[in-house]
């Protein structure tokens, strides 16, 4: 009897260790370059992370159909620009573009600037060209760049949500001024940003 729970021992060792080995190739297409690693790759940069907030903090303060068409612009140029940036077309400035856009969004915000929709949407798109191209020339040889894509697209819309979540309390008096202070310091991160005293 012993030396057959050996054999089953065996054989569902082996079953293990083959059941984990593919697990984890699996795995490793999606965590280490995949969705989850286009997901959690714009949570860590700061610049990022602001611009995508003040993003959304713009379109609620502007209204409707700001309040949903900007967020809609950003990713969508953004995926255009990181294509550029995939296929090594080089664009000038690209870390300037991302500080000047928490500083210039951030400044939308703080001032109540309202435009024409279509002004907005082409501040907007242009500043996602160059956070779309710096992620997309960071984009790791190993990953699969549409689940890459696929996951940035959604973090970074994700990122509006809350934007727009807080630009919501801009409907109350008060709400408007603590809006306005966020826009503020979106503003001042991107100052310094381009300074140099802040690290994205």
């Amino acid at each position: 009897m012993a030396p057959l729970f050996k054999q089953i021992g065996k054989v569902l060792l082996l079953f293990l260790a083959l059941t984990t080995a593919a697990s984890a190739h699996t795995d490793a297409g999606t965590m280490s370059g995949g969705f989850l690693s286009g997901f959690t790759h714009p949570l860590f940069g700061l610049d990022h992370v602001l611009a995508m907030v003040a993003v959304g903090l713009w379109g609620a303060f502007l209204g409707r159909p700001a309040i949903w068409v900007l967020p809609v612009v950003f990713p969508l140029v953004m995926a255009f620009g990181g294509a550029l940036g995939v296929i090594g077309v080089p664009l000038p400035g690209v870390e300037i573009g991302i500080a000047l856009s928490a500083l210039v969004l951030g400044l939308m915000v703080l001032l109540a600037v309202r435009p024409p929709l279509w002004v907005a949407a082409v501040l907007v798109g242009a500043f996602a060209i160059f956070h779309g191209h710096a992620h997309g020339t960071e984009l790791p040889t190993a990953a699969n760049p549409l689940l890459f894509s696929l996951g940035f697209v959604v973090a970074t819309g994700m990122l509006h949500l809350v934007g727009i979540a807080f630009g919501e309390l801009s409907r109350w008096s008060w709400g408007a001024m603590v809006v306005r202070t966020g826009g503020a310091l979106i503003s001042l991160a991107g100052v310094g940003f381009l300074t140099g005293w802040l690290v994205a």
